[in-house]
Order: structure tokens, then sequence, then C-alpha cells
């Protein structure tokens, strides 16, 4: 089996592991133990193959961080094949949901793409902007609904800021998540106008992120 083929496979095993051992590189370590038998290692991988196989220091949790988000859009995308017809809402809710499992550990998660490998700005929402737009992207793709004739459903950057704003309510208020998420989508002419600037969005991306690192003392 080849480095590729490998690391995929043990990025696969990894993924149900970091609701108990978070966004890390003991999750990465540990995922050989779940390898079918005989394959399966009685030990955890060493940090020094932990490296080879994802990447050395925080590149490593980049990596694991990015094998999450993917497997967030093809869980979205087995949803949508299991009812043959998801609309936009449903595809945002399904993708909330996907986060559900391991809410403790996102704060930290994405503290870490927000923060850049080297230099400034301390605090990046580029990364947090690029996650939510390939939320956007696949509900927008996904929804088969031909009822939705509003017309900011149609418009990329709304669903951008309904998603990230409801994802970062999730993270401090995650029971009410949902109905937020509904409160968004039924306000459309607000959401259209509140992310109609996309600096003035940024913006908010940047202070969101921002405050909860700084409340979190993840940095």
């Amino acid at each position: 089996m080849n480095k590729m083929s490998t690391r995929t496979r043990l990025l696969k095993l990894a993924l149900p592991l970091i609701s108990e051992h978070g966004f890390t590189r003991t999750t990465l370590a540990r995922s050989v133990l779940h390898l079918p038998t005989p394959q399966a290692h009685a030990e955890p991988l060493s940090d020094t193959a932990v490296s080879a196989l994802f990447g050395h220091g925080t590149l490593a949790r980049r990596t694991l961080i990015g094998a999450w988000m993917d497997a967030g859009l093809e869980s979205m995308r087995r949803g949508a094949d299991a009812s043959k017809s998801v609309s936009v809402k449903d595809a945002l809710h399904a993708r909330l949901e996907y986060n559900e499992p391991v809410l403790a550990h996102l704060p930290e998660a994405f503290a870490l793409l927000a923060s850049p490998d080297s230099g400034l700005p301390p605090v990046d929402p580029l990364p947090a902007l690029k996650h939510a737009a390939r939320v956007a992207d696949e509900a927008c793709h996904l929804s088969a609904d031909q009822s939705l004739r509003l017309s900011w459903y149609l418009k990329r950057g709304s669903l951008i800021g309904v998603y990230s704003a409801a994802e970062l309510h999730q993270l401090t208020s995650p029971r009410s998540a949902h109905a937020f998420l509904d409160s968004l989508l039924s306000a459309s002419s607000a959401i259209e106008s509140s992310v109609k600037d996309v600096e003035q969005f940024s913006s908010y991306v940047f202070r969101s992120w921002a405050g909860i690192i700084k409340s979190r003392d993840i940095l």
C-alpha cells in the first residue's frame, strides 16, 4: 500500500476518534489501532510516523481538520442521496448536525485554521470564509427544491453569511443553533442586507473568531 492510500485510509479511521481525542496528533496516531484484523497495530503510530504521513507539527492537525471538513460535505451528499430531494435549509441543518459530536473541539480547531503559520494577521478570517463557502456551494448544488423562489437563496454570499453565523452561534449556544439557523433563513431581506458588503462580512467573521479565541484562551 503506498503512502497516499495509507494516509487516506488512516484519516478516515481517525474521524470517529475526534470526539474523544480532538483534532490532535494523538487522534492520528491512534487510527492504526482501528485497522481491520490482522492489519491493526498493537500500539499507536510513533510521532515520527505521524509526521511522515500527515505533516510535521501543527500541519498534521490541519490535515485532520481538512479531512473532517471534506467528510462533512460528503455527509451532506449522503443525506441528499437518502432523501432523493433536499432543500437548502435541510442541507444546512444536516451540516450543523455533523458538527455536534465534536463541538467541544471545534473552537480550538477553527482557531488553529485562523492562525497563520507565520507572520500577520494573528487571526485570519479567510479559512472560515472558505469553509462556509464550501458548505454554501454544496447546499446550493444539492438542492432540487423548485419552490425556493426567494432571490437571496440564489446568492451565494448570503448563504455563506447564514451558515457562518449559525455555526458561530452553535459554538456558544448549541441547543439553540438550529432555531437560530431557521430565524436567519426566514429573515431573507435582513440577511441579504447584512452580508452584501463582503468587506463588512469579513470584518464580522474576524471579530467573531477573535472573540471566541480570546474567550477560550486558545492561542
